[in-house]
C-alpha cells in the first residue's frame, strides 16, 4: 500500500479543525485508511543516516498514512483532505469542468510517427492562473512521484512533464530522434548535453538510474519540442531546465507520454483535478488538443463521469445490514459517489466521477457503501449453514511427514520456488527441453528464470551454503515443483514433492535407503511387488553410474534415490559425497492422507490378547449410562443445553484451542443430537460427531467438566468406614515425606545453578546487493563488516555472480539470539545506501 506523508499542523488546518492522534487515527480507519506512523523528518534522517546528520532537520509532525494502491485520489494532501471533509459531511464532493481558453485557441501537442517505436501515446492539459505557495508547490512534487511509483510503473507506463508556460510557444511537437541529434540543458544542470551524453550522466545518479534502461536500448529516444524548437523533455528520463515550475508559476503545461492510453487519460484527470482547486476559478481545467500521426484531433483532459445503477438490496445482502434506498444513497455521496433513488423500485443511480477510476464493478460501490456505514456498526450474525472444516488431504499428510522427517534426525529446509536454469538442468547434467520447465518471461536476476521442477538443486545450494557446519548434513524439504502440463487451463500444474538429502565423508546411501523405508512404514505401504513398494536399478545422469534406483510404488514409478554423481556435486561447489531422495507424494493420498499418522509404526507382531468371556460364575458388571450432569447443568434439560450453547457461542471447543477429552466427555453426556434452536451446540456437535474413532487419541482435560452420577443410597449403610481402628501414623509419614521433599529439591537447585547458562546462537548467511556493476564491493564489504553489536561474530565472504556482471556479497556471521536479530542486522547494513541496494538472507540455522 502506498504510504502517504503529511504534516500534521497542515492537514489540521486545512481539515478546519485539531485532532489528537488517537482521534485521527479512528478517523483514517472509518475512511478505510490506517494512521501507520508519527514520526517527524528528524527522527526518519536519524533512522536512516544517524543522529550526526539529522542535527538540522525539521521537528515537524509528519502523519504517515497507509492508503489502498488504487485510490490515486488520495495520494496527495488535496486529495486527502478533500476525500475527508465530504466524508464528514462539511463539504460536497466538487465539480470538475473543462473550459476552452479564453483566447479560443487550445494549446496543441503533435505527436508524430517516429514516436510508435517507443512511447506512442501523448496526453496534455493546462492548469491556467493557478497560485503556488511552497506547501502547494512540494504537494505537487510529491503527487508525481507518488503517481509515477503506482499507477506509472516507475515510468515504465506514463511519464510525467509539467512546465511553466509562460516560458514556451505552442504548438508542440511530440517525436522521437537518435540519441546523438538530441541536445538541450537538462533540469537543474549548468549546459548543455546531448541524449547519449545524459544516458552516461545519470548513469551513478541514485533517483534517475533506474529508468534509463526504459529507452536505453532504443534506437530513438522520445522527445518534445516548443515551436521555437526548445526541449520542453525527453520521457520518461528528464525535463527540460528551460521551462521549469516555481513558485512564480501562473500556468502551468502537463504533458504525459505513455505507452498504455488509459493509464495516461487517469494520470492526467488525477494531477488536474487534484490542484485545479488553486486556480482563478476553482476547479476549472483548461483544455489542450493532441493531435495523431493519422490526423486525428482528440480533447484532453476527459473528466468523464459515468453514472451506474444497482439495487440497495444487492447492497444490503452483501454489507449485512438492513438500510433504506435513501440510506444508501447518503452513505455512497459521502464517499465522492453522488446517488439518488431512481424512485423505480429500489434502485439507485450512482455518479462516478473522475476522481474514481477504481470504481469498475457494483462491488466496489459496494465497499465504499460499507466503508462509509463503517465495519464496526455491522451487527455480528451466526452464518446460517454449519460445516466442519477440513484440512487438506495433501498438505496433511505433508505435516504429518514433516513431524516424522524431523524426529529422524533430518533439518527441515524452505527454498525459492523460482531458480536459474542453470540449476535444474546444467547442473544436473540435464538439457533445460527435457525438463518441462516453466520459464519467466521477463526475469530481473539471473537467478530467478524458471521454476523449479525438483527440489534436488534447492538443497544442494543449502548445503553449499552451510558445508563448514559439522558434518553430516542431514536435510530435507517437501515442497511443490511446477510442471507444463497441456491438461490443465493454465497449462501447468504443481505437484507435491519430498527430497531428502544426505552429505558426509561417506556416501551414506545406507541412510537415504533408510528414510525410504521409514517414510513407506508412515505411509503403510509393504515393500513387496505388486500392491506394495520395490527399487529397481535405473541409470540417471543427476546419480553415480551404477548407483542409482528407482522407485515403484504398486507398479508406479514415484521417484528415484542414488548417489550423486561427483561432477553434479562439484558444479555447486561441494567436495564430498552426497546421497539423496526425491519423490512424489501425491500418489499416496487416500485413506493414508485422512488417518492420523503416529511415531509408532504399525507391526506384524502387535499383541493379541483376546478377553475371556463372561461365564456364569462371575456376576456381570451393572451397565451404566454416562452422566448428564455437567459444571454448566444438566444436559437432559433444555436449561443446560442453553447454556452450554451460550458457552460455545465464542468457543471452537470446551477447553482451550484445540479438541480434548473434555469435549469427549461432554459430547457423551448429551443424551441425543441437539435441535435446530441450539445453532452454537449443533456447530460443535457435529465437529466433534466427525472424529469417530480418533476420539481415542485426544490430549487429556485439564478439568472435569462432566460430574460423577449420583451413587444410590445403600440400605445397609454404616459409618464402621469412618472409624479407624488401627490408629495409623499417616500424619507422621506425610510430614517427614515433605521434609525429605525439600531437601532434595533444595540440593537439585543448588546443583543446578552452578551450571553455566546456555547462549542461545545461530548462523545467518546473508545476501548484500549492490545497486549496480559500479558499486565498490570492497567498500561495501567494509561497511558491512564496520557494523559492530554485542554478540555479533562476522565470518568468511565472498563474491557470487548474479547476472550481467552484478555481483552480490554473501558473507557468514555467527549471532546470539537474545542479542541480535536479522531485522536488526538488515536494517544497519541497508543503512548504507550508497552501496547497498538490499538484504536477504540466504541461510539461517541453530547452533
Amino acid at each position: 500500500m502506498p504510504t502517504v506523508g503529511v504534516k500534521r499542523d497542515f492537514l489540521f488546518k486545512a481539515l478546519g479543525r485539531t485532532y489528537t492522534d488517537e482521534e485521527f487515527d479512528e478517523l483514517c480507519f472509518e475512511f478505510g485508511l490506517e494512521l501507520d506512523e508519527i514520526t517527524s523528518e528528524r527522527e526518519i534522517i536519524s533512522k536512516e543516516q544517524g543522529d550526526s546528520k539529522a542535527s538540522e532537520a525539521s521537528d515537524v509532525i509528519l502523519y504517515k498514512i497507509d492508503v489502498p494502491a488504487n485510490r490515486y485520489d488520495l495520494l496527495c494532501l488535496e486529495g486527502l483532505v478533500r476525500g475527508l471533509q465530504v466524508f464528514k459531511n462539511k463539504l460536497e464532493a466538487p465539480r470538475y469542468r473543462r473550459l476552452s481558453p479564453d483566447s479560443g485557441e487550445s494549446q496543441r501537442l503533435i505527436i508524430t510517427k517516429e514516436t510508435a517505436a517507443v512511447r506512442p501515446h501523448a496526453v496534455a492539459a493546462v492548469l491556467r492562473n493557478i497560485t503556488f505557495t511552497q506547501e502547494r508547490y512540494d504537494s505537487f512534487i510529491e503527487l508525481q512521484e507518488k503517481l509515477h511509483q503506482n499507477i506509472c510503473r516507475k515510468r515504465s507506463l506514463v511519464a510525467i512533464g509539467t512546465h511553466d508556460l509562460d516560458t514556451i510557444s505552442g504548438p508542440f511537437t511530440y517525436t522521437a530522434k537518435a540519441p546523438g541529434d538530441i541536445c538541450f540543458r537538462p533540469l537543474n544542470q549548468t549546459k548543455e548535453y546531448t541524449a547519449t551524453q545524459l544516458m552516461s550522466l545519470y548513469k551513478t545518479d541514485s533517483h534517475l538510474r533506474h529508468y534509463l534502461p526504459i529507452i536505453e536500448d532504443k534506437p530513438v529516444y522520445p522527445v518534445i519540442y516548443d515551436s521555437n524548437g526548445i526541449v520542453l523533455s525527453m520521457p520518461p528520463i528528464i525535463n527540460g531546465d528551460h521551462s521549469k515550475i516555481s513558485l512564480k508559476t501562473k500556468n502551468v503545461f502537463i504533458e504525459c507520454t505513455a505507452t498504455d492510453l488509459t493509464k495516461a487519460k487517469i494520470v492526467l484527470d488525477m494531477i488536474v483535478t487534484m490542484f485545479s482547486e488553486y486556480c482563478a476559478q476553482p476547479f476549472t481545467v483548461e483544455q489542450a488538443e493532441v493531435v495523431y500521426p493519422d490526423g486525428k484531433t482528440c480533447i484532453y483532459p476527459e473528466l468523464a463521469y459515468r453514472k451506474e445503477k444497482l439495487s440497495g438490496e444487492f447492497i444490503n445482502k452483501k454489507v449485512g445490514i438492513r438500510e433504506s434506498t435513501e440510506r444508501i444513497a447518503q452513505l455512497l455521496t459521502r464517499m465522492c459517489l453522488l446517488s439518488q433513488p431512481t424512485g423505480v423500485g429500489d434502485e439507485i443511480e450512482v455518479e462516478i466521477p473522475p476522481t474514481r477510476p477504481d470504481v469498475i464493478h457494483a462491488c466496489d460501490i459496494m465497499e465504499d457503501a460499507a466503508i462509509a456505514y463503517g465495519f464496526n456498526n455491522i451487527t455480528r450474525t451466526t452464518p446460517r449453514t454449519y460445516t466442519v472444516a477440513n484440512q487438506f488431504p495433501l498438505n496433511k499428510l505433508t505435516e504429518l511427514l514433516r513431524q516424522d522427517l524431523a524426529a529422524a534426525g533430518f533439518t527441515e529446509a524452505l527454498n525459492f520456488a523460482l531458480c536459474s536454469q542453470e540449476d535444474i538442468a546444467d547442473k544436473l547434467g540435464k538439457k533445460i527441453s527435457e525438463t518441462r520447465a516453466i520459464h519467466i518471461s521477463n526475469p530481473k536476476t539471473a537467478e530467478f528464470q524458471v521454476a523449479r521442477t525438483t527440489l534436488l538443486p534447492g538443497l544442494l545450494k543449502t548445503i553449499a551454503a552451510n558445508r563448514k557446519m559439522p558434518l553430516p548434513l542431514k536435510l530435507f524439504e517437501i515442497s511443490d515443483v511446477v510442471l507444463k502440463d497441456e491438461s490443465k487451463d493454465v497449462g501447468a500444474r504443481n505437484s507435491r514433492r519430498f527430497c531428502a538429502i544426505y552429505y558426509n565423508k561417506t556416501p551414506g546411501f545406507e541412510v537415504i535407503h533408510g528414510l525410504l523405508d521409514r517414510t513407506m512404514q508412515l505411509l503403510e505401504v509393504k515393500a513387496a511387488r505388486g500392491e506394495g513398494y520395490h527399487i529397481q536399478a535405473a541409470d540417471d545422469s543427476t546419480f553415480f553410474p551404477g548407483r542409482c534406483a528407482e522407485i515403484f510404488v504398486r507398479g508406479t514409478s514415484v521417484g528415484r534415490l542414488g548417489v550423486l554423481h561427483p561432477d553434479v556435486i562439484g558444479r555447486f561447489e561441494l567436495t564430498m559425497p552426497c546421497s539423496a531422495l526425491e519423490m512424489d507424494l501425491e500418489p499416496f493420498l487416500g485413506h493414508t492422507a485422512e488417518i492420523l499418522l503416529t511415531h509408532d509404526v504399525p507391526m506384524q507382531e502387535t499383541f493379541k490378547h483376546p478377553f475371556p468371556a463372561l461365564s456364569q460364575s462371575q456376576p456381570a458388571l451393572p451397565s451404566r449410562l454416562p452422566s448428564t450432569k455437567t459444571v454448566l447443568g444438566d444436559l437432559s434439560s433444555h436449561a443446560g443445553l442453553k447454556a452450554l450453547n451460550d458457552f460455545l457461542a465464542d468457543r471452537s471447543y470446551i477447553e482451550g484451542f484445540t479438541v480434548s477429552q473434555a469435549d469427549a466427555a461432554v459430547f457423551d453426556a448429551i443424551p441425543s443430537p441437539p435441535s435446530q434452536a441450539f445453532c452454537h451446540l449443533r456447530r460443535w456437535y457435529s465437529h466433534i460427531k466427525s472424529f469417530h474413532t480418533e476420539r481415542a487419541r485426544f490430549p487429556s482435560a485439564r478439568s472435569q467438566f462432566v460430574l460423577p452420577p449420583t451413587p444410590p443410597a445403600s440400605p445397609n449403610n454404616n459409618s464402621e468406614d469412618d472409624i479407624d481402628l488401627f490408629g495409623s501414623d499417616d500424619d507422621e509419614e506425610s510430614s517427614e515425606a515433605a521434609r525429605i521433599r525439600e531437601q532434595r529439591l533444595s540440593e537439585y537447585a543448588a546443583k543446578k545453578s552452578k551450571k553455566p547458562a546456555l547462549v542461545a546462537k545461530s548462523s545467518i548467511l546473508l545476501d548484500v546487493k549492490p545497486w549496480d556493476d559500479e558499486t565498490d564491493m570492497a567498500k561495501m564489504e567494509e561497511c558491512v563488516r564496520s557494523v559492530a553489536m554485542e554478540g555479533l561474530l562476522w565470518g568468511q565472504s565472498k563474491l557470487v555472480p548474479v547476472g550481467y556482471g552484478i555481483k552480490k556479497l554473501q558473507i557468514g556471521c555467527v549471532v546470539e539470539d537474545d542479542k541480535v536479530g536479522t531485522d536488526l542486522l538488515e536494517e544497519a547494513i541497508t543503512g548504507f545506501e550508497e552501496y547497498v541496494q538490499s538484504v536477504d538472507v540466504a541461510a539461517f540455522n541453530k547452533i
